[in-house]
C-alpha cells in the first residue's frame, strides 16, 4: 500500500513536492455544508493546492481552521515557502509576478535569478518565523509552533541550505541537470535511449487517455527531459531550485549507509496536474481540429492567478482582475528588504497549523481533536496511514477524502483498481463507507461515516 517507499526507480519517486490531483475545494465533497467553525486535516498533500483552493472558495465569514502533516521536513518547508509567496502583499509583488514566481518555484528544477533573489528573501524570514519562540505563530497561516523543537532545528537548517545552495560562494553545489538525468536514467534503464518514444506514450496513452489532453506535447517532453514545467518568461532558467533538493539515504553493500543529495521526487506524472487540467473557465478548454489552443501551462497560470485574486479580495481589498503595478515601481520594491512574516496579508479567519510528522497515530489520545476534524483528507502516499483511530478524531458529520492513484502513472489498470479498493477497505476498517451519492471520479474517494444501524 506504501507507494514507492524506498524505491527511487518509480516515476513518482519517494517525496511527494507535489500531488496527484487537482485542486479541490475540500469543503464541497461530501453531503455536508459546513457553516462556522471548520476543521480541515491534510495527511500528505504534498503542497497547499487544496488549501488555496478551499479558503478562496470559502464565504468570507467561515473560519477555517486547516491542520497539516506531512511525511518529511523538506515537504513542510515548501509548503511554508509557497504559502509566504501566496501571501506577499500586493504592493510587494503584483499578482502576475507572483503568479509566475509561485509556479517556478513548484514546478521547475531550475529557476531565473530574480526568483532566487525572491527565495533568498523568503528563506530569511522563514528562519526567523520558525525560530520565533514565542507561544503565537507570528503568522496563523505559517504556525509552526506546534512542531517539535528537533524539527523547527530541521526546517531551521533546510531554509540555511537553501541560502548556501543559491549563494554564488557554494562550494560543490548540486546541479539540477545532473541530478535530474540521473533519476531518469535510473527510472528508464535500457530505455533510456530511446526516452522521447517513453515520454509520448506516458503522455498519449496514459494522461491524455486520463482526461488530461491539455498537456501540451512540446511541454511535457520539456518538463521530462529537462524538470523545466513553467516557462513563462524570455529569461535563463539555469540556477538549481534548492528547494526541489532532498536527501535521500541509501544502503551500501558493506551494510553502510550513505546520504545522497538530489532530485528524488516525481519525474513521470508532472505539476501540471495540481493546477493545470481543470478550470471552470471553459473558454480556456476550447480546442480546434481537435487540438487544445490553451496549454497546462497557460491553465495553471489562470487558476493559481485566480486563487491569488480571491484571497487578496478575502483580506478585504479588491483589485482589479489584470492590473499589476508597472515594472519599474516592482523592481524598486524588489530591491527592499523582504516583508517579515508580521507583514504577510491576513486572511481573515484562516489558519494553518503543521502538526508534527509523527502525529497522526497521537491525536486520538489528545482530548482536543477528539471528534474534532470535518474533513480529513489523505493522499496516495499516506494512505497506508489510514486505520480505525480515525473514527475517533472525525467530527460527527465528517468527510473522509481519499486521493486515489489515477494519475499514478507506473500503475497499470488492474494496479489502480487494486489501490482503490485497499483504500476503500482501510476506510471500512476505519468506520467510513462511500458517499452513495459521489459517482468517484476516480481522483478522489469521498467516504462517510457508517450509519449506526
Amino acid at each position: 500500500m506504501r507507494m514507492s517507499a524506498g524505491r527511487a526507480s518509480e516515476g513518482a519517486g519517494c517525496i511527494a513536492w507535489w500531488g496527484f490531483s487537482p485542486a479541490r475545494n475540500l469543503l464541497r465533497l461530501g453531503p455536508v455544508t459546513f457553516d462556522g467553525e471548520v476543521n480541515i486535516l491534510l495527511v500528505g498533500s504534498g503542497d497547499p493546492r487544496h488549501i488555496l483552493k478551499t479558503v478562496a472558495d470559502s464565504p468570507d465569514k467561515q473560519n477555517l481552521h486547516i491542520w497539516v502533516i506531512e511525511t518529511s521536513m523538506e515537504v513542510v518547508a515548501r509548503q511554508l515557502l509557497l504559502l509566504y509567496l501566496t501571501l506577499l502583499p500586493q504592493e510587494r509583488m503584483g499578482i502576475n509576478e507572483k503568479t509566475e514566481v509561485f509556479l517556478e518555484l513548484f514546478g521547475n528544477g531550475e529557476i531565473r535569478s530574480q526568483t532566487e533573489e525572491t527565495l533568498r528573501r523568503a528563506a530569511a524570514e522563514l528562519i526567523l518565523s520558525v525560530t520565533e519562540t514565542t507561544e503565537e505563530a507570528m503568522h496563523a497561516c505559517l504556525n509552526t509552533t506546534l512542531l517539535k523543537f528537533r524539527e523547527r532545528d530541521e526546517l531551521t537548517r533546510i531554509f540555511k541550505l537553501w541560502l548556501q545552495e543559491t549563494s554564488p560562494a557554494a562550494s560543490s553545489p548540486v546541479l539540477m541537470s545532473k541530478a535530474w538525468d540521473y533519476r531518469v536514467r535510473q527510472h528508464l534503464g535500457t530505455r533510456y535511449d530511446s526516452r522521447k518514444g517513453c515520454f509520448d506514450w506516458d503522455l498519449t496513452m496514459k494522461l491524455h487517455e486520463k482526461g488530461c489532453g491539455i498537456i501540451s506535447k512540446q511541454q511535457y517532453m520539456q518538463w521530462r527531459e529537462k524538470g523545466l514545467a513553467f516557462e513563462m518568461r524570455e529569461g535563463i532558467y539555469q540556477i538549481t531550485n534548492p528547494t526541489l533538493l532532498s536527501t535521500r539515504v541509501f544502503n551500501q553493500q558493506k551494510g553502510d549507509k550513505v546520504g545522497i543529495r538530489g532530485y528524488w521526487g516525481d519525474i513521470v506524472s508532472s505539476p501540471y496536474l495540481s493546477f493545470g487540467v481543470e478550470t471552470d473557465d471553459r473558454s480556456l478548454l476550447k480546442t480546434q481540429n481537435g487540438q487544445h489552443l490553451k496549454t497546462a501551462q497557460d491553465l495553471s497560470y489562470a487558476n493559481v492567478q485566480g486563487l491569488f485574486q480571491s484571497l487578496s479580495s478575502r483580506r478585504g481589498c479588491l483589485t482589479a482582475p489584470h492590473s499589476d503595478p508597472d515594472a519599474g515601481m516592482a523592481a524598486t520594491l524588489s530591491q527592499q528588504e523582504s516583508p517579515s512574516v508580521n507583514d504577510l496579508m491576513p486572511l481573515g479567519g484562516v489558519s494553518v497549523t503543521f502538526l508534527p510528522l509523527d502525529s497522526l497515530q497521537k491525536l486520538p489520545q489528545k482530548q482536543k481533536y477528539r471528534h474534532y476534524f470535518n474533513t480529513i483528507y489523505f493522499s496516495t502516499t499516506c494512505v497506508y496511514q489510514l486505520g480505525p483511530a480515525m473514527r475517533q478524531i472525525a467530527a460527527p458529520d465528517g468527510v473522509l477524502v481519499v486521493e486515489l492513484a489515477k494519475y499514478v502513472l507506473d500503475l497499470n489498470k488492474e494496479q489502480e483498481a487494486g489501490f482503490a479498493e485497499k483504500a476503500a477497505s482501510s476506510a471500512l476498517e476505519a468506520g467510513f463507507e462511500p458517499w452513495r451519492e459521489a459517482g468517484s471520479d476516480g481522483v478522489h474517494a469521498v467516504l462517510v461515516q457508517q450509519k449506526k444501524k
